[in-house]
């Protein structure tokens, strides 16, 4: 949880919360076809459906008030996986601090499948 104070109070925001906006986020990019998940039973990458896309995202919190943010998607065939996962990490730190007014000191993005069709 981060707590943010500012002259007209003080504001909690969850971590549910910062896994949603950031989810959201890298959803809005063009290419990118969902979030994706390690299952520990089977292995296997599974990607997720869109009421369930926080549990692609990991937040990190510093020691200095910022926070770290990790990604797995999946993407469409034939996208420039690297252009790609810069926008993903322009879009996220951008609704991050916007919304939320937390640093973001880095985001990292695993793209973990591609998906064809």
């Amino acid at each position: 949880m981060i707590k943010l104070y500012t002259d007209l109070g003080h504001i909690s925001v969850t971590s549910d919360v910062l896994t949603e906006l950031a989810g959201q986020a890298a959803m809005s990019c063009f290419g990118v076809k969902g979030m994706t998940v390690l299952s520990m039973t089977d292995g296997l990458v599974h990607l997720l459906k869109r009421e369930a896309m926080g549990k692609g995202v990991k937040v990190v919190y510093n020691n200095d008030g910022t926070i770290s943010i990790v990604l797995h998607i999946a993407v469409d065939e034939g996208v420039n996986i690297p252009v790609l996962c810069g926008n993903v990490r322009d879009e996220v730190r951008y609704k991050m601090e916007t919304v939320t007014g937390v640093s973001v000191k880095q985001v990292n993005v695993y793209v973990d499948s591609i998906i064809t069709g």
